[in-house]
């Protein structure tokens, strides 16, 4: 058993070893820089960091690196890093309507006060390869952006004015911290939507998918999305005022869902909403449909039976960190477990045949 071990310590060094090198790839060819990966990768950044629940675009393009551009490892690895974190305090809620826009457009309200922001998207592109990208060398100058600095009140605000779309009563209560303590069922909304933010982009996407062809009936539209950068302030007890440690950029969506009303309840636009950091408009508005799809018991409506209404499939299922190391390990050594299940066959089998032997005989 020494000797297995041993030679066991000696093949994982030597993987080790080989992850490095293929790591590096071509010695030829130059290496990858952090700062590279943080200035031309951001939206692979961007996602290392929304799901790895820690905004650090250093930290996270370091991760990608290591990780080979695997971004679920990287994803690993900053979540990792973020238990060793000393916890100093709380930030105070960010104000998204005082966020200096990117881009921020309104599938509902064409001539939306502070105007649409188209900002950098794919949504114009042509998709086809640009091979000139191909080329060494800068492709030409940078545009000059478009980042609104009028204000941009929410759209949401003016149906609330109307009276058109459900009120969200305010809370004092602190919600629970989700990496901090575990998941547990039944959850209030701010766990469902923590929950939602730090998921599987893949898998919130199917899950918003499905409720689009008619799994749980919850046709929304955009009613804003927005993104750009957030002041993020903190009480200072001391001082006894807050004051801003830092700036964060983050992603919003609100959706506009129909809803007919209830007996209590005229009928009125309901509303699903997706925060995420960085530049995931993708997420962003996935998280909105699945929020609003979640909400089915709270706004009386019935149970279809959709995926996306199963509170427990939805989040015990979404965590990609979880679902990876669920799923890998069985690629490690099941020897004893497989070694039962072995000689439980072959006994079926040999009674098997000694009863078909039987049979013969008589």
């Amino acid at each position: 058993m020494y000797v297995a071990v041993k030679g066991g310590e000696r093949a994982i060094d030597n993987a080790h070893a080989w992850l490095a090198e293929e790591r590096r790839g071509d010695r030829s060819v130059a290496e990858l820089g952090v700062a590279q990966i943080r200035e031309q990768l951001a939206l692979a950044v961007n996602r290392v960091m929304a799901e790895g629940s820690l905004y650090d675009p250093d930290l996270a393009a370091l991760a990608i690196k290591q990780a080979r551009g695997d971004l679920i490892e990287a994803i690993f690895l900053i979540r990792a890093y973020r238990t060793t974190l000393p916890r100093f305090g709380g930030s105070i809620p960010i104000e998204t309507e005082d966020m200096t826009c990117d881009r921020r457009v309104s599938a509902t309200f064409k001539d939306a006060p502070g105007g649409q922001v188209l900002g950098p998207t794919f949504d114009y592109t042509h998709r086809l390869l640009d091979f000139k990208l191909a080329a060494e060398g800068d492709v030409g100058p940078a545009p000059v952006g478009d980042t609104a600095t009028v204000p941009t009140p929410h759209i949401m605000s003016f149906l609330d004015r109307e009276g058109l779309i459900q009120s969200e009563p305010a809370s004092d209560e602190t919600p629970a911290d989700l990496t901090r303590a575990p998941l547990e069922l039944p959850a209030g909304r701010a766990l469902r939507l923590q929950s939602l933010t730090r998921a599987d982009e893949g898998f919130i996407l199917g899950m918003a998918y499905s409720t689009q062809r008619g799994y749980a009936r919850n046709h929304a539209f955009v009613a804003e999305l927005r993104i750009g950068a957030v002041a993020v302030e903190m009480d200072i007890p001391e001082l006894g005022f807050a004051i801003e440690i830092g700036e964060i950029t983050v992603t919003e969506c609100e959706t506009v869902n129909q809803f007919t009303g209830s007996r209590t309840e005229p009928a009125q636009f309901t509303r699903g909403y997706g925060l995420v950091f960085g530049m995931t408009e993708r997420k962003a508005i996935s998280m909105a449909l699945v929020d609003r799809a979640l909400r089915w018991k709270e706004l009386g409506e019935d149970d279809l039976g959709a995926p996306a209404q199963d509170e427990e499939f939805v989040l015990y299922h979404s965590d990609n960190i979880q679902a990876t190391g669920f799923l890998e390990h069985i690629k490690l050594p099941h020897y004893v477990d497989f070694q039962s299940e072995l000689e439980l066959i072959r006994k079926l089998r040999r009674e098997a045949h000694a009863n078909i032997a039987q049979e013969a005989a008589e």
